[in-house]
């Protein structure tokens, strides 16, 4: 993936490096700066990390200039190089140096990576007992005793969102390594034949710098700024109410968030909305955030999975789910049932609790609904009507099951971090991270379940790396859902609407992680897919297109720097000046200044390292590149690769000549308006066919309301009376025509029958194929495009038919 800066629009886009391969003519135009990773690595350094990135360059340079090779000089009549090197193959003694290299540079960032996050641990404590302080003073004063003052809050807030900041910085420098450290092992291995990467996958689980968890730093912060934000007085109550969820209209979307946006976008939030703890008493840990669902459908059909996947009317998905470890005995049965907005109704999930060892006897049909909950009666903790609710919704779940033969399929497994004020669901945003898709089932002969209702051999230990290949699907980004009140037309709030706007999210309206999980992991038996699933292979990721981020106060902002500043060729270039948060600062607006608004070169975070398959890992050597390496091996492949790099640049060469000879129309330029501005940016929106894999079909998401079938019956009655009308002419001009005139009023009347035969023809047809189109929500075209004019135009002939004959019999031509 290329970073293209247009210098006169100042406005950064991206193309694919295979997309460039593909089209050999292709070529930056005048005014664009293209950055490979070692450019973009070079303009995100931060200054307190610029001692301790990996020494991308050094290493790569060390693989194109093995020691021993010698320089020697070229023919005079070769411009565009002044030398070139008589390599020869790659040792054991380049590997060892190499690997000695590349070991050192591992030490230093993990090194790095330990020492900043200490102190950014042991800096949360101090907070930590600061605020404690202030606030029991605050509690604590008497009637006439002054409490803290409102300076000793504000520089309360200055230390948090310092630290908040550091935290963010530390996460930008362990994603822009962990990226650098494979790409340099990938190009290891495919100049030098050498295979370190299962060597040097070991080493770095014994350094894994890249692990480091921020959820527990994420969750003391969101407390403690929630504290100081509220100067002492953060919103009570209960958490796990929320609100009564029957009492207002809640509008959701849903955002795909790349993970080296996830730790920004969680700083981001957690000063707005406090995260949400349902135990605030208790250590956080990494199983408090673990959910788990186990979804159920029927393998032979899949009703559940298409009904969910078109949204037709009344839908449903049924799951059992639980929070926490596998030790956790409630586990929730629950149905979602989805709701046409036409009916006035909203879609519905409902569920009630079950004790884990009662669940098999439950789902077979041997434990009836009266006695779950015949103990919650004697009780008397739940009202009888919620008893009531409850038992019924019971009965119509084991009916279901037990009719309609539904088994365990799929199970999702996330970490979700909730942010919300407590009691009050006015703003409810979740980040769902780590989401795992994993098979249930029995179906290829595999016993997987078997007669339990969930597999008992994998518990909450994510990534999962005893399942095979075959039995799960990682899924590459996080779940970002946004929950508004949107009662009386209450408008969201204004740090929301930039947020939904920013480079950070990618919206994909109505994501399913049942849908999502059934079609990944059952290819062979699912032929109907999700729209969204063609642009699994496109990066979400995208140039900043507006000011917005986590920031430094000013006393504390730091500056990136460049120590290779001999590489630019423009005077106007000039090193770049910017916030922690990667962004640039007003300083530095010309050149490359912002060409540094987002890591977007094939970055990555923690994944499985028994997988072969890296996240957009799209690194294609240039011409240079490849001619150095081909020129290692020698012999055929150098002349080969020679005559295809020459054969190429001639190409390009010719292509532009051509293109500025050859005139053609050029396109009038609209501005955009400023809603589309707020959406998209003012960059280049770019646009893709995506195409279904062979024997499958994307299902696009059509919406019908009723009043779509009534138009289109009042279409086709106005087709109806429009060839009622036509037909009277002809029996009038048939019936009520004299014997002189009896031959121009037959051919004249004929002419109006056959139109009118041909209109009622084509209303009936249209509207079959209009009320099919609807009833089976495909995405038709339902507006007329050709009907009309050729109806207006038969009968504009007809009527000088009519007209022509009847001069004729009269003699008056």
């Amino acid at each position: 993936m290329l970073i293209i800066h247009d210098l006169k629009t100042q406005t950064n886009s991206r193309i694919s490096r295979r997309d460039s391969n593909r089209n050999p003519s292709w070529r930056a135009k005048p005014g664009l700066i293209v950055m490979k990773f070692g450019e973009q690595l070079r303009s995100s350094v931060i200054r307190e990390y610029q001692w301790y990135y990996i020494d991308y360059d050094g290493l790569k340079a060390d693989l194109k200039r093995p020691s021993g090779s010698v320089v020697v000089p070229v023919a005079a009549d070769d411009s565009t190089r002044s030398s070139k090197l008589s390599r020869r193959e790659w040792t054991e003694e380049d590997e060892s140096r190499f690997v000695s290299k590349l070991e050192t540079e591992l030490d230093k960032v993990h090194t790095k990576q330990q020492v900043k996050a200490m102190e950014i641990s042991r800096r949360i404590a101090v907070s930590e007992r600061e605020v404690r302080d202030v606030v029991n003073r605050l509690n604590e004063r008497g009637p006439g005793d002054d409490g803290p003052s409102e300076e000793e809050f504000m520089l309360l807030e200055e230390d948090l969102s310092d630290i908040i900041a550091d935290v963010h910085d530390l996460a930008k420098f362990v994603q822009l390594n962990y990226t650098g450290f494979y790409k340099i092992i990938k190009k290891h291995d495919k100049m030098t034949g050498w295979h370190l990467k299962p060597v040097f996958d070991t080493r770095l689980k014994a350094k894994p710098f890249y692990k480091e968890n921020y959820d527990a730093s994420v969750v003391k912060l969101s407390k403690l700024y929630d504290l100081v934000r509220t100067r002492g007085n953060p919103v009570k109550g209960d958490s796990a109410a929320g609100g009564s969820q029957g009492s207002f209209i809640r509008h959701t979307t849903k955002y795909w968030v790349h993970p080296d946006n996830v730790t920004e976008l969680k700083l981001i939030i957690l000063k707005h909305l406090p995260v949400l703890v349902f135990n605030a008493s208790k250590e956080f840990e990494a199983a408090d955030s673990a959910i788990t669902s186990i979804y159920y459908d029927n393998p032979e059909k899949w009703d559940l999975y298409e009904g969910r996947l078109k949204k037709t009317e009344g839908a449903e998905a049924i799951r059992l789910r639980w929070y926490g470890g596998m030790q956790n005995e409630t586990i929730f049965v629950e149905r979602k049932t989805h709701r046409e907005d036409w009916t006035g109704e909203k879609s519905v999930k409902a569920r009630f609790s079950l004790k884990e060892k009662n669940v098999n006897a439950y789902l077979r049909g041997e434990l009836l609904p009266a006695a779950i909950f015949e103990k919650a009666r004697k009780e008397g903790k739940k009202s009888e009507k919620a008893i009531a609710e409850d038992e019924r919704l019971a009965r119509e779940i084991q009916w279901s099951v037990l009719k309609k033969g539904y088994k365990p399929v799929c199970r999702s497994f996330y970490h979700r971090t909730a942010f919300q004020l407590p009691a009050d669901a006015r703003v409810r945003i979740s980040l769902d991270t780590e989401l795992t898709m994993i098979r249930e089932d029995n179906l290829d002969g595999t016993t997987r379940s078997g007669d339990n209702w969930r597999r008992t051999d994998i518990g909450i230990d994510y990534p999962f790396s005893q399942l095979p290949p075959g039995d799960i699907v990682r899924f590459p980004y996080a779940i970002l859902e946004v929950k508004l009140q949107t009662q009386l037309g209450q408008e969201p709030p204004e740090w929301v609407r930039s947020l939904i706007a920013s480079h950070l999210v990618e919206a994909v309206p109505k994501f399913s992680k049942f849908i999502h999980g059934v079609a990944c992991l059952f290819p062979d038996r699912i032929n109907l897919l999700p729209y969204w699933m063609p642009q699994m292979d496109v990066d979400i990721r995208k140039p900043v297109s507006h000011d917005f981020g986590i920031k430094r106060s000013e006393h504390s902002a730091t500056t990136s720097v460049s120590d290779d500043e001999e590489d630019y060729d423009s005077d106007e270039e000039q090193p770049l000046v910017s916030g922690a948060n990667g962004q640039s600062s007003p300083q530095a607006r010309n050149g490359r200044a912002q060409i540094m608004a987002s890591d977007v070169e094939d970055q990555t975070v923690d994944r499985p390292t028994n997988d072969d398959v890296y996240l957009y890992d799209s690194e294609d050597e240039d011409d240079d590149d490849r001619l150095a390496e081909a020129r290692r091996v020698g012999g055929w492949t150098y002349c080969q690769t020679r005559l295809v790099t020459t054969a190429n640049a001639i190409g390009r060469g010719t292509w532009t000549v051509l293109k500025a000879l050859i005139p053609r129309p050029r396109s009038t330029q609209v501005p955009r308006n400023a809603r589309l501005e707020t959406l998209l940016g003012t960059g280049e929106i770019q646009q893709k066919r995506f195409k279904a894999p062979k024997g499958k079909k994307i299902y696009v998401p059509v919406r019908v309301e009723p009043k779509v079938y009534f138009a289109a019956e009042r279409t086709f009655l106005g087709w109806l009376e429009y060839s009622i009308y036509i037909g009277t002419i002809a029996v009038t001009l048939l019936n009520f025509s004299t014997k002189q005139q009896s031959k121009a009023s037959f051919i004249a009347a004929g002419a109006f029958t056959l139109l009118a035969i041909v209109s009622l023809c084509y209303a009936v047809g249209i509207y079959l194929y209009r009320s099919n189109a609807i009833r089976t929500r495909k995405a038709a075209r339902y507006y007329d495009k050709w009907g009309p004019s050729v109806l207006c135009a038969a009968l504009f002939v007809a009527v000088a038919l009519n007209f022509a004959f009847e001069g004729n019999d009269r003699r008056m031509w």
